[in-house]
């Protein structure tokens, strides 16, 4: 499903910036096996579930361990015990960090298509740099992106919208004729604050809830990629 917004006319080389998390990849599944991996070891054993906690995963790990740690706690939480594991968190991450993580349908055969048809592509995520290039290159797909910020790659993240010029910059395309494709309020509040229109995908981890923010189009499978952009930035 897509609205109907007028396309934005720029000048410049077209540019696609994806996030990762939710966007190109369902990660939730390993996210929540490390933060479970932090509750185990404290003899908690497994306090988060994938499917039901799916998408406080996509929040980033202090998320994860402040919803666990109110659970064991009886609702109450300590940033304390969250800033003591987060460290933990990022490990047991590390190391398995693409056991349940799946592109999703179509996600390469359109970042193909995107280059084949002369787009700069680029990932900017709020994941840690080192982590995001670790996936992508256990995903073998590194290779597919010119471009890759992370959340430590600038002084700043995203919503902030250096990331994302940045990403463009460094995919070889123009940041004032560029798009981000993404799944979060986040990646819509990026996409704003630097000027260029944004997609959210309907099919991350807050489905079609996510039509709520009004992106300037709403995306219901890769195949419809394309015409989106096409019509988004020409």
């Amino acid at each position: 499903m897509t609205n109907n917004a007028t396309p934005v006319r720029r000048s410049g080389r077209r540019t696609v910036i994806f996030d990762l998390d939710g966007t190109l990849a369902d990660t939730s599944g390993d996210l929540i096996a490390a933060a479970n991996a932090c509750f185990a070891a404290l003899g908690h054993g497994e306090v988060l579930d994938p499917s039901v906690d799916q998408l406080t995963a996509f929040h980033g790990g202090r998320a994860m361990l402040r919803l666990g740690f109110s659970r064991v706690n009886g609702g109450a939480v300590n940033d304390a015990d969250i800033e003591r594991e987060f460290p933990n968190l990022l490990i047991a991450y590390e190391d398995d960090i693409d056991r349940h993580t799946r592109l999703y349908p179509g996600a390469m055969e359109a970042v193909a298509r995107l280059h084949d048809n002369g787009y700069a592509v680029g990932i900017c995520t709020n994941k840690p740099e080192g982590l995001a290039r670790l996936l992508l290159t256990r995903l073998d797909i590194l290779g597919h992106f010119t471009s890759l910020i992370g959340a430590d790659t600038l002084p700043t993240r995203k919503p902030d919208p250096a990331p994302f010029v940045a990403a463009a910059q460094g995919a070889g395309g123009d940041p004032a004729h560029a798009l981000l494709v993404g799944d979060t309020e986040t990646d819509r509040k990026t996409a704003q604050a630097a000027g260029v229109p944004c997609i959210l995908v309907g099919f991350g981890p807050e489905g079609p809830g996510v039509s709520r923010l009004e992106p300037e189009a709403l995306l219901d499978h890769f195949d419809d990629l394309d015409a989106v952009v096409a019509r988004l930035i020409g």
